[in-house]
């Protein structure tokens, strides 16, 4: 069949026809390779995106939390800093309060003693009172905290006429010193001369170069072995009132069992032993005062119940 240019149009119209048609059919196979995923698939994709996301704000959750606590801990590491410099500083102004106290009380002149703020009772007639300013002038500046009272007692005890001591401290520089004097109830005769003055312990506590005016002078045998002669003696002598030992001149012994007075202006007396002194005190009393004794020249006690006057 004779082409011709009719024929020739309409098969270039074929070719484009079928290639378009063919086109057509590659997109389909394209767009059918290309195709949406099945719903399993998206699922999964969504499921992935979703976990990603999660992923992603937990990381960025897990971040803000990890800042909170690096700055809760950096606030607790502050506090306790503060806390720390606030016991140390607590420690210190405690330790400088103590160094304060042991300055005062140790070494300031707040409490040092004053010898000018120390008051002294019981001199007596023996004790002097220079050598207690002695003792308490050997003290002079020390703390009255740790000033041992105890320890200024014995001192003072060791002073001549002093029996006992007691000390107690006055705030915040002086002290109350009260003494017991070794007061004298006899005086015997000395081997150089004079007279030795004793307490009723036979302590002698002084001395008098003339006879005392008011105190018994004893005459005892000499030598040793008559301390218990001169002890009966002194204590008769303890055993007399006041106002009677007085009126004693003079008192002598030759053994325990026959101690004999002499009262001023009165008369003898047979005192005997030491025992029942109380009893005999009472009846000499009684008959000094009878009309019998004013003219008696010996009155025996040594026996009270039987007392004899002649």
């Amino acid at each position: 069949m004779p082409v011709t240019a009719e024929t020739d149009e309409l098969a270039r119209a074929w070719r484009r026809d079928g290639e378009r048609r063919r086109s057509t059919g590659t997109g389909a196979t394209r767009t059918t390779e290309a195709a949406p995923p099945s719903r399993g698939r998206r699922w999964g994709g969504l499921l992935r995106r979703r976990t990603t996301r999660g992923a992603e704000v937990a990381a960025e959750q897990l971040g803000n939390v990890t800042l909170r606590l690096q700055s809760r801990l950096k606030e607790r590491a502050a506090a306790q800093r503060r806390l720390s410099a606030l016991v140390w500083a607590r420690r210190a102004g405690y330790v400088a309060i103590a160094g304060a106290l042991a300055w005062v009380v140790l070494a300031s002149p707040v409490l040092a003693l004053d010898p000018e703020q120390v008051e002294v009772t019981g001199y007596g007639t023996v004790v002097d009172p220079e050598d207690v300013a002695k003792v308490v002038d050997a003290h002079e500046g020390d703390s009255l905290a740790t000033l041992a009272s105890s320890r200024v007692a014995d001192e003072l005890r060791e002073v001549p006429g002093v029996r006992d001591a007691a000390v107690e401290r006055v705030w915040p520089r002086g002290l109350l010193i009260e003494l017991t004097s070794r007061e004298p109830v006899a005086a015997v005769p000395s081997t150089d001369g004079g007279y030795d003055l004793l307490d009723s312990e036979a302590t002698r506590v002084g001395r008098s170069d003339a006879t005392p005016a008011r105190l018994p002078v004893v005459t005892i045998p000499t030598g040793k072995g008559n301390e218990r002669i001169l002890e009966s003696v002194l204590g008769v002598v303890n055993q007399l009132p006041a106002r009677l030992r007085n009126r004693v001149q003079d008192i002598s012994a030759t053994t325990e069992d026959t101690v004999t007075f002499v009262l001023r202006d009165g008369p003898r007396v047979d005192w005997g032993s030491a025992e029942d002194s109380a009893l005999k005190v009472s009846v000499l009393q009684v008959l000094l005062r009878s009309a019998q004794a004013k003219d008696a020249t010996e009155i025996d006690v040594s026996a009270p119940t039987l007392p004899v006057i002649t």
